[in-house]
C-alpha cells in the first residue's frame, strides 16, 4: 500500500458533522423515508444497510439536496442544510459518489480531476484574460495540478492521467470518482455502493484508501450490499427497513439483533 497521505482542511467544527433528525420523504401517497434520525461521527466509516426499498437512496438524496424532505431536518456541522441545493451542500464540504460512476468520458482522467476543485479563479473570464489577474489564475492552476497528482498517486491511478475516462474499467472509474470527490476538499463523503462491480484487488485497494482517509479525519457514510465488507470494515452500522431506522450499533450488535435478522440478514452473518 502506498505511503501517500492526505491532509484534511482545518474546517471541522463538531464531533458529529452529519445529523439527520426526523427525516421524512413522501412521493404522492408513498412514504419512502419515515421519521428517520441518526448521526455520523467524525472520522468514522459508518455503514447504511437495508433491503431494496428500505429508503437508503432516498435518504442519501435528501441529505445531499437532490430531494427536499417532506419533513425533518438535515444538519451539517450544526448548520441546517435541509433546503440547500446539491451545489451549495457540496461547497460546504458534504459530497457523494454514485453507484454508477459519472465520469466525463470524453475527457482525460487529468481533465476530470482538474474540474473538481472549488473556487477556481479561472472560471472568471476577466481573470483568465487580464494580465494582472491571469497570474493568480495560473498559480492556482499549478497548485491544483500538484494536488491532482497527489490524489492520483494516492489512489494509484496516476499512470492513467492521460487516458480518456471513458476507457477506464469499472473499478478504475470508481477510484477516479472517489479521487474527484476528495478534490473538492470535503469533510464528509457519502459513498453509494463504491465497490459494486469492482474486482477483489481494486476492492481491497479502495478499502485501504478509505481507512487511511478515516485516520486522517475524513468521515464516510457507506451504502453497500456486501455484508462481509460492512461487518468487517464499518465500526458502526445503521440498518434501515421500510423507511425507518431498525437498528444502530456495531457489527456484533447488528449480527445478534433478531429484528435485523428477520427483516434483512436471515441467518446471522
Amino acid at each position: 500500500m502506498s505511503q501517500q497521505t492526505l491532509t484534511l482542511s482545518e474546517n471541522t467544527t463538531t464531533e458529529t458533522p452529519l445529523r439527520v433528525e426526523s427525516l421524512r420523504k413522501e412521493f404522492g401517497g408513498i412514504t419512502a423515508v419515515a421519521d428517520t434520525s441518526f448521526a455520523v461521527e467524525k472520522g468514522s466509516l459508518t455503514g447504511l444497510i437495508g433491503p431494496n426499498g428500505a429508503g437508503k437512496s432516498t435518504t442519501f438524496n435528501c441529505i445531499t439536496g437532490v430531494y427536499t424532505p417532506t419533513a425533518g431536518r438535515v444538519y451539517f456541522d450544526d448548520t441546517d442544510i435541509t433546503t440547500d441545493s446539491p451545489h451549495e451542500i457540496a461547497q460546504q464540504g458534504l459530497v457523494r459518489t454514485f453507484q454508477i460512476a459519472r465520469e466525463l468520458s470524453e475527457m482525460t482522467v487529468m481533465e476530470n480531476m482538474m474540474l473538481s476543485p472549488k473556487h477556481q479563479q479561472g472560471e472568471s473570464l476577466l481573470r483568465s484574460v487580464l494580465p494582472g489577474l491571469r497570474e493568480a489564475v495560473i498559480k492556482q492552476e499549478e497548485k491544483n495540478r500538484e494536488r491532482v497528482w497527489e490524489m492520483l498517486e494516492f489512489f494509484e491511478i496516476d499512470h492513467l492521467a492521460g487516458e480518456y475516462a471513458g476507457n477506464l474499467s469499472g473499478g478504475q472509474a470508481k477510484l477516479l470518482e472517489m479521487a474527484r470527490a476528495l478534490m473538492t476538499d470535503p469533510e464528509v463523503v457519502l459513498l453509494d455502493e463504491p465497490l459494486a462491480g469492482v474486482n477483489p484487488t481494486l476492492e481491497q485497494k479502495l478499502l485501504d484508501r478509505i481507512h487511511t482517509l478515516c485516520d486522517e479525519g475524513y468521515t464516510f457514510l457507506l451504502v453497500e450490499h456486501d455484508m462481509n465488507i460492512i461487518m468487517n470494515h464499518c465500526e458502526r452500522i445503521i440498518v434501515m427497513h421500510q423507511g425507518q431506522v431498525l437498528a444502530d450499533g456495531d457489527a456484533d450488535a447488528i449480527r445478534e439483533n433478531e429484528r435485523v435478522i428477520d427483516a434483512y440478514l436471515g441467518d446471522p452473518v
